[in-house]
């Protein structure tokens, strides 16, 4: 709604001859004698407008108070008339505005009169929501707050228009909503597949997990990059070697790594065809047999032979197919050996080359959650780290990008 100053005459002409938009309506009333209704700051960029389309414009300012003196001069260098007095009447003939009067008795000859009501955006139902709003200059309300696909701060309601925007006009909002219907439809479609992953058997969820990871690594030749995992390599590179298992290793990249530092290694993977891969890998790298020993299981039942002393978990997380993680990541506590290691790495953001995009991210697990997780017991584990680390990568498209991986390094005491 737009709420107009009380002053009588207004309002019944408003739509006809009290206009509000240079842009909309100015062709219309070129070369007339139009006057601006002050309202607010704002209008004083409105009346510059107004006077794209004729040479006879009057400002009626009192609602903004005294001018400065160098917008005054400003306005006055282009030949707009200032009025300082209240206006207290729009005189004209029906919807056609005909002149002002002000609070001095005088008339003002107009044939056009522009204004700026108060846009007041109609969401007051969502009032106990509590839904984060974006404050707006002097003389607007508050709007509901959008990111780039128009979502709300909740998770189920989207905006656009208006109330997100007072000076959106119909072709914006028609284009905002064809992109926000968009975004609503494919946060609609990925709920109806989270919603059938959640009505999954455990057994169901492990089948669904290895389906997915096996389609992934047999769709190309390789997905390893064949450089070691940034954040192992410091790591390892200051621990005395000994026996290593690798949770989620892929075609054995950190695996094979850790077993030419002289390490001797264990790896896991939901994918055969991963682990063909590490192994094929492990032979063309000269290692002897017996230094990476790789294996094809299901991380969730799983368990070692042995107590580790180094146990990674580097980069475990599997989207859109759900893996029991927090609880994988409680079960390697048990792996690993009095003073051996526990390090888990995982992508803490979306990468650089997908800032902007309003594509649908998996949730990125942040240190201090991974050490929730852990469950760890007072006084047996030491946490010798929990941060976030960029470094350099490559973009999809080559260019040159960065990584943010969270790092959480334990000790276990006992």
């Amino acid at each position: 709604t737009d709420e107009l100053p009380s002053i009588p005459g207004l309002a019944q002409r408003w739509g006809t001859s009290v206009l509000h938009c240079p842009y909309c309506h100015g062709w219309e009333v070129r070369d007339q004698r139009i006057g601006v209704l002050a309202t607010s700051p704002r209008s004083l960029h409105q009346v510059r407008l107004v006077r794209q389309w004729s040479d006879r414009v009057v400002l009626f300012s009192a609602a903004v108070g005294a001018l400065d003196p160098a917008d005054e001069q400003r306005l006055r260098a282009r030949g707009i008339e200032v009025v300082t007095a209240p206006v207290v009447e729009v005189l004209g003939v029906g919807g056609q505005v005909t002149g002002v009067r002000t609070s001095d008795g005088q008339r003002t000859e107009v044939d056009a009169l522009f204004t700026a009501g108060v846009p007041l955006p109609h969401d007051g139902f969502l009032a106990e929501l509590g839904l984060a709003r974006t404050e707006q200059p002097i003389g607007l309300e508050s709007v509901l707050t959008v990111d780039p696909t128009g979502k709300t701060s909740h998770d189920r309601i989207w905006a656009i228009g208006n109330v997100t925007n007072p000076m959106a006009n119909v072709p914006m909002a028609i284009g905002a909503g064809a992109f926000t219907g968009g975004a609503v439809n494919g946060a609609l479609v990925e709920e109806d597949f989270d919603i059938a992953l959640a009505g999954l058997s455990p057994a169901d969820e492990a089948s669904t997990a290895v389906a997915f990871w096996e389609a992934r690594y047999a769709d190309g030749d390789h997905m390893w990059s064949g450089q070691v995992n940034s954040a192992l390599a410091d790591i390892a590179t200051g621990l005395m070697p000994g026996n290593a298992l690798d949770l989620g290793c892929g075609e054995g990249g950190d695996a094979i790594w850790l077993a030419l530092q002289g390490w001797e290694v264990t790896g896991v993977d939901l994918s055969s065809t991963a682990i063909a891969r590490g192994r094929a890998a492990a032979t063309e790298a000269g290692l002897p047999e017996g230094a990476v020993h790789l294996e094809t299981a299901d991380l969730a039942t799983w368990s070692a032979p042995m107590a580790y002393d180094l146990v990674s978990a580097s980069f475990l997380q599997s989207w859109p197919v759900v893996i029991p993680r927090e609880e994988i990541l409680r079960r390697a506590t048990g792996f690993v050996a009095p003073g051996g290691h526990l390090l888990v790495v995982s992508h803490a953001s979306a990468p650089s080359w997908a800032d902007g995009e309003t594509v649908t991210m998996p949730p990125f697990p942040q240190p201090e959650h991974d050490l929730e997780a852990l469950d760890l017991v007072p006084g047996r584990w030491d946490v010798i780290l929990a941060e976030t680390r960029q470094r350099e990568s490559a973009a999809p498209d080559g260019s040159p990008a960065l990584l943010t991986d969270g790092i959480v390094l334990v000790r276990r005491l006992s």
